[in-house]
């Protein structure tokens, strides 16, 4: 009803279009999964495609480090840098808690304790505006004592086109129970990309297809509907590719090291029992291990500011070269016997370093208030957020690390 009478407002000459246009913006935020900055020019899937000839195109995005799903998917949410919002990695140990934090693990990933920073939904409650999710970082924990006004708990078995019904069902509800701001996730090109490597090409694209045919009901379905609704298209991070053969492991480079070791694969975070002995722990593992790099935190190599929450990262960091993946003896053993049993000998692998081209997303923005046919160079993930607030007419908050000028170029002049 609301936007009816906006429509005949403008009409008369009673309220500037303008005025009109930017109280009525919808947005739906959607990420793709460790979806690699080049996956399109490679495969031209057909709706993603011309989803961008009518709208923005970045040539890719550049994660936070670690270029991890949860650290990615709550920067672009909160437009806050992992070492400021808390999530550092996908997996890590928080001593004051005395309780590791495991992507794994449902009682810690819906416990909002864990997370700082604002994210979009929970702004937009704050704003009286209402949300919705669909499995997005975040979304299923109280962050602020805040959830979205519809979540659900992740279930990564539900269909990608029950996924994209139940927008149409949001945005088809009366104005008062409608929400502005929707989030949403699909996992297809990271779980492929995992599994094959990002350079198996008739695997990426067969699973690729019948994501962007998904996508393409999205679309459609959107375009039927009388709301002028913006849809961003992100992705948390790339794929690289490792062989077999590098698989590194770090259970001899630890031996006789009294430490806490929480490894997420591409980084290692040690937290020491006595941390008078880290340069020599330093040198010692250094000095049994190749392709790997010892770091000291304190060095801010790779998170840059250690204010906040300089207790979650560890005392060292093992990382290892682009191309090489730390595992246990355990996971070694199954990954071999695992890939073996598939004739794969390579698996794709992110959280590298984001100066590595391989570790870059896709940003694509198309609606009502983007620019058509425009191209814009690689950026950093945290600039997305105030981006989001422009749109949906919400404060930008005062204490995030993204800039409302870096994408400001992106939209049409009011």
């Amino acid at each position: 009803m609301r936007l009816l009478l906006a429509f005949l407002l403008v009409f008369i000459g009673l309220i500037p279009q303008s005025i009109a246009q930017e109280e009525e913006q919808y947005v739906i935020l959607i990420s793709l999964d460790g979806f690699r900055y080049d996956y399109v020019e490679r495969f031209q899937p057909p709706n993603i495609s011309r989803f961008i000839e009518k709208g923005t195109a970045a040539e890719g995005l550049i994660p936070s480090f670690p270029s991890k799903t949860f650290p990615n998917h709550y920067t672009i949410a909160t437009g806050v840098k992992p070492e400021h919002h808390g999530i550092v990695d996908n997996n890590f140990y928080n001593p004051k808690k005395d309780l590791q934090y495991s992507i794994s693990n449902r009682d810690i990933v819906t416990d909002g304790t864990w997370y700082g920073g604002t994210p979009i939904w929970v702004l937009a409650e704050q704003n009286e505006m209402i949300s919705a999710s669909y499995f997005f970082v975040g979304s299923e924990a109280d962050v602020q004592g805040i959830r979205p006004t519809y979540y659900f708990d992740y279930d990564g078995s539900v269909p990608n086109l029950t996924r994209v019904s139940q927008v149409f069902e949001w945005l088809q509800l009366p104005e008062n129970e409608r929400p502005r701001i929707i989030t949403m996730y699909f996992s297809d090109m990271d779980d492929t990309g995992h599994r094959f490597g990002p350079n198996n090409d008739e695997e990426l694209k067969k699973t690729l297809y019948r994501l962007d045919h998904e996508l393409g009901a999205l679309f459609e379905g959107v375009k039927s509907l009388d709301l002028p609704v913006n849809i961003v298209l992100v992705s948390d991070h790339g794929m690289a590719e490792v062989p077999l053969e590098n698989l590194l492991n770090y259970e001899p480079l630890l031996e006789g090291v009294e430490a806490r070791a929480v490894n997420s694969g591409t980084l290692l975070h040690l937290h020491l029992n006595d941390v008078s002995q880290k340069e020599s722990i330093k040198s010692l593992i250094e000095s049994r291990g190749e392709h790997i790099h010892v770091i000291d935190i304190d060095d801010r190599e790779y998170y840059k500011d250690l204010a906040l929450h300089k207790d979650l990262m560890g005392d060292l960091l093992i990382i290892p070269d682009m191309g090489y993946n730390l595992v246990n003896e355990r996971s070694l053993f199954r990954a071999k016997n695992m890939m073996g049993l598939d004739g794969l000998s390579v698996s794709g692998v992110h959280g590298y370093s984001p100066d590595y081209i391989e570790m870059q997303g896709i940003f694509y923005a198309n609606g009502p208030r983007i620019k058509e046919g425009f191209k814009i160079d690689p950026f950093e993930n945290i600039h997305i957020y105030p981006l989001l607030c422009e749109l949906l007419g919400l404060p930008i908050p005062s204490d995030i690390d993204g800039k409302e000028e870096v994408l400001k170029p992106v939209l049409k002049d009011k």
